[in-house]
């Protein structure tokens, strides 16, 4: 970011508003397993790849949660960085609109339930990578993924650098390189390059995680698209969630391998797109009620929050995570994206 009327969304950033008098609080809702969490972050290069979007080396950023043995002195992790929060909080209103404008939310003040440096739970179990939705950091799929953590799986969440709103890695920070929604040719870009992201962590797994005693992938939107055309027709990948994301950009494999289709009903600019490109794809197939297409996501728990604090209007929660109970929202999500992997990555 060089100024902030940097050019984003098709609109020039406004000038910084003033601050709320009250901000509100914005607890993520705790995970429901025996299990606490613990997290660690990691920052991985593939020399073999130039970055599409800035040149240079491909840098990926990792969290991995997992359940601890235990979390005493282990301080639970912010959301994002403080570098991070200070850029979403310009950026926000401009990757989704209807967020607050920057100086109304502290968005250095979410916590997570993952503790850092927690001792892991000993003996072998399920990994799951996951890859956010297009515009969205790793960062936004904590709740879910501290969820399955809690029920014993390792969760791996993956940043992709270039269409994510911010993420710091260890040469810096970077916000989007996205200009308002995609073309088709760099929406074929983000998937290509997140295609090879999750490829290149998949490739790290033996030696970074070597609990794992099977693989998945899910991701949501965008992320979505990239789980399915990554898992491809790789021995290596059990089982597949598709959290809302078109899959028409190459054919699906039909490789027998357990998938699982998630939609909202309440995502009514994609659906068109969904039913064409899902049509006769093999799988499981699920629908969220009385929500929106980021209902996937930690914004089903934050966008009512502050839509009770005045700050986001009906309408805009209506778009972004739908009119539904939150509660029973982020409960639906979790037993079934949990209970699938459960039963086919047990």
């Amino acid at each position: 970011m060089t100024s902030r009327r940097t050019l984003l969304k098709g609109a020039l950033i406004a000038p910084i508003a003033a601050h709320s008098p009250s901000r509100p609080a914005l607890p993520l809702p705790a995970p429901t397993g025996p299990y606490p969490v613990g997290l660690r972050t990691l920052a991985l290069t593939d020399p073999s790849r130039t970055d599409p979007w800035v040149g240079g080396v491909r840098e990926v950023m990792l969290t991995v949660l997992y359940p601890a043995a235990g979390v005493r002195g282990c301080p639970r992790a912010p959301q994002l960085t403080p570098a991070e929060a200070r850029a979403f909080a310009e950026l926000a209103p401009w990757i989704h609109q209807g967020l607050p404008a920057e100086g109304t939310v502290d968005w250095g003040s979410v916590r997570t339930h993952g503790h850092i440096g927690a001792p892991p739970l000993p003996g072998r179990r399920p990994v799951l990578l996951y890859s956010p939705g297009g515009g969205d950091a790793r960062s936004l799929g904590s709740g879910l993924a501290e969820d399955l953590a809690s029920h014993g799986r390792t969760v791996v969440l993956v940043d992709h650098p270039g269409d994510a709103s911010q993420v710091e890695l260890p040469s810096g920070l970077r916000t989007t390189a996205l200009h308002g929604p995609p073309d088709p040719a760099t929406f074929r870009t983000m998937i290509d390059t997140r295609v090879a992201d999750l490829r290149f962590v998949l490739g790290q797994v033996p030696r970074l995680l070597p609990e794992a005693s099977g693989i998945g992938i899910y991701g949501h939107s965008a992320g979505g698209t990239a789980a399915v055309y990554a898992a491809g027709a790789d021995p290596r990948v059990r089982a597949v969630a598709n959290l809302e994301g078109y899959l028409d950009l190459d054919p699906v494999p039909d490789t027998g391998r357990p998938l699982l289709l998630f939609r909202t009903d309440g995502f009514t600019e994609g659906a068109a797109r969904i039913d064409s490109s899902w049509a006769g794809v093999p799988g499981e197939r699920a629908r969220l009620r009385d929500a929106n297409h980021w209902a996937f996501t930690d914004y089903a728990a934050l966008v009512p929050r502050l839509q009770a604090a005045g700050l986001v209007t009906a309408e805009a929660r209506a778009a972004l995570v739908g009119p539904g109970d939150p509660d029973r929202t982020i409960a639906a999500v979790r037993r079934r994206v949990g209970g699938f992997f459960a039963r086919h990555l047990p």
